[in-house]
């Protein structure tokens, strides 16, 4: 079965973004992107670099994780403001929002139901992983349909913004088993995380 994967930037304390929710990769972001960090996204997870890097980095690669995307509204719209109506073209995307009434692009879904159920349906299908971009709302309403957490760790702390899973999400705990991990000689790591079987 397909799994669902958070795969997310995250910074030393716990951070997706900013306070203001700001791409932290933008012009104005705060990110350290290594070359080493690139590098490693081009080899390793080429179809989680949007269009524009893809384009830049000669990038043509299918990649072998993921085969569809989710995002909800306030991710998207950071795409939409730099002018991407669809920020990856060669990804199934999805985007989770009950206030869009059209989609500004063709190719991307919009859906406005339970995530949840969606997700269920989508892991039902064949197909390779589901790419869970965020935000943080997301994540939370997502938080017990997730199997697997991808974490690109920055070397980095901000005190404050948007955290991995929203303040609202259930208070559920649960352990995950560290099953595969790269730390580049800039800091950065990349960790991934596979939910533990429940006794």
């Amino acid at each position: 079965m397909r799994k669902l994967v958070y795969c997310i930037a995250a910074t030393l304390d716990g951070f997706i973004a900013g306070p203001d929710g700001a791409d932290p990769t933008g012009p104005d972001g705060f990110w350290p992107i290594a070359e080493d960090y690139v590098q490693h996204l081009v080899t390793e997870l080429p179809e989680v670099l949007p269009v524009h890097a893809r384009s830049a980095l000669g990038v043509t690669a299918e990649g072998t994780h993921f085969d569809t995307v989710l995002e909800g509204r306030r991710t998207y719209e950071i795409g939409l403001a730099a002018g991407l109506t669809d920020a990856y073209p060669h990804l199934r995307h999805i985007v989770f929002s009950r206030t869009l009434r059209q989609s500004p692009d063709p190719a991307v879904e919009l859906v406005a139901t339970d995530p949840v159920a969606t997700v269920r349906e989508l892991k039902s299908r064949p197909g390779k992983d589901i790419w869970l971009m965020g935000g943080s709302e997301l994540a939370g309403a997502l938080y017990p349909e997730i199997d697997q957490l991808l974490i690109k760790l920055g070397p980095l702390t901000i005190g404050n913004g948007i955290p991995l899973f929203s303040r609202d999400t259930t208070f559920d705990p649960r352990t995950w088993e560290l099953t595969e991990h790269t730390v580049l000689k800039s800091g950065a790591a990349f960790l991934t995380y596979t939910r533990a079987a429940e006794a």
